[in-house]
């Protein structure tokens, strides 16, 4: 079977991940003081980003991945080329260097019982732009993934129009869209930027859209979200299908035909459109529209051994992804992107826990255990074939 062909494109950066198993888990405002040492083992260098987490993961998954992303000519832009030339020399023909401004990168505390925390330097992607994608590559793929708008600056500025502009050209030439998001600096330009009218202007050349709960609910509900996160804490223990079901909506309505919701240990939603949506939807559209069509699914995660979260949700979109393109119904599709998220997590970085397409089916094909989740609602219901719940 001839695969179909991905360019993941947009943000890259250099992770420095500091090894901090060794602390106690929960006391990170006790052990993380003005003035202190804090012992830490051995750091952790690779890339990080949805050009390195996705693709990298596209591409040990066996999808045909090309990576389009700009680097700046520094050490760090230098170590980012050698870890992908170590993975294949043939990933690097879409990265350009920019000198003029630094190389990306992330320094992420991870410390044992809390959820990372990111220290970010955006550097040359602020740069990066719609003549950064490389045509050839993108009229030679089926499919193109772009990431993380929010913390790239002239996808934001004028009201989107860059980002626009990338999603419009792609489906003029018929290759399949897919977009993922960031959750930026509150504070930040990008943080501040109108993204409901960022994203009303671009999600109708968007096919497959698959932000995290958090992201969506700060992006176009910023009040909402606020409230969520002050009043409950865990703003995850807040999600019902009902808000899925509202949100997916208001996407759906916006112009996007799949909806792919990321909600961290709470699992993965998936909410499709009319049938008639799926007629343009370019290269990697699924041969069966009518089995993926009006969809609304919801599958918890596999249970693991957590080592580290970083690019967790960018391998599970990976994980669907993949299953897109081999033509996968919806709920095998969802199924495999939370296996695949699933090892992710069980390696400190976002490609060492990985295994191969086939060693992760064959995972979940001998009985891999998933986690509760339980839905007191009258219009889902549990499948016991599938794991997973279905709204009818």
């Amino acid at each position: 079977m001839n695969l179909k062909r991905v360019v993941v494109a947009g943000h890259i950066c250099l992770d420095v991940i500091p090894d901090l198993a060794h602390l106690p888990a929960g006391q990170f405002e006790q052990l993380f003081q003005p003035g202190h040492l804090i012992s830490v083992g051995e750091a952790t260098f690779s890339t990080g980003g949805p050009v390195s987490n996705v693709g990298l993961a596209l591409h040990q998954l066996g999808i045909p991945t090309q990576l389009i992303a700009k680097i700046g000519d520094d050490p760090f832009g230098r170590a980012i080329c050698r870890i992908i030339q170590e993975i294949d020399p043939n990933l690097l023909g879409g990265l350009g260097t920019d000198g003029s401004a630094p190389t990306s990168y992330s320094i992420i505390v991870n410390p044992p019982g809390i959820d990372r925390i990111f220290l970010h330097c955006p550097g040359v992607n602020d740069l990066f732009c719609v003549e950064d994608i490389n045509s050839g590559l993108l009229q030679n793929s089926d499919l193109l993934h772009f990431g993380y708008p929010p913390i790239m600056k002239r996808m934001y500025q004028n009201e989107g129009d860059e980002l626009v502009e990338i999603f419009q050209r792609t489906k003029e030439i018929g290759v399949t869209t897919s977009l993922d998001m960031a959750f930026p600096d509150p504070a930040s330009e990008g943080g501040r930027a109108d993204w409901n009218l960022i994203l009303r202007k671009t999600l109708p050349f968007v096919d497959i859209f698959s932000p995290s709960i958090e992201e969506i609910l700060f992006l176009l509900h910023r009040n909402r979200y606020e409230r969520l996160v002050t009043g409950q804490g865990d703003l995850l223990n807040t999600i019902t299908p009902d808000l899925l079901t509202d949100l997916s909506n208001e996407l759906l309505e916006m112009g996007t035909k799949i909806v792919v919701f990321k909600l961290g240990h709470k699992g993965l939603y998936l909410r499709t459109g009319d049938v008639d949506l799926f007629a343009n939807m370019g290269k990697a559209a699924p041969v069966d529209i009518n089995t993926w069509a009006q969809c609304e699914l919801w599958t918890p995660c596999f249970s693991v051994d957590v080592v580290g979260t970083t690019g967790a949700g960018d391998a599970t979109i990976a994980g669907f992804l993949s299953a897109l393109l081999r033509d996968l119904p919806p709920k095998k599709a969802i199924t495999a992107a939370v296996a695949v998220g699933a090892c992710n997590v069980e390696g400190a970085d976002a490609l060492s826990g990985l295994c191969s397409w086939e060693e992760t089916l064959l995972r979940i094909d001998r009985g891999w255990e998933k986690c509760p989740l339980e839905i007191e609602h009258p219009r889902w219901k549990w499948s016991e074939v599938n794991k997973l719940w279905s709204a009818i």
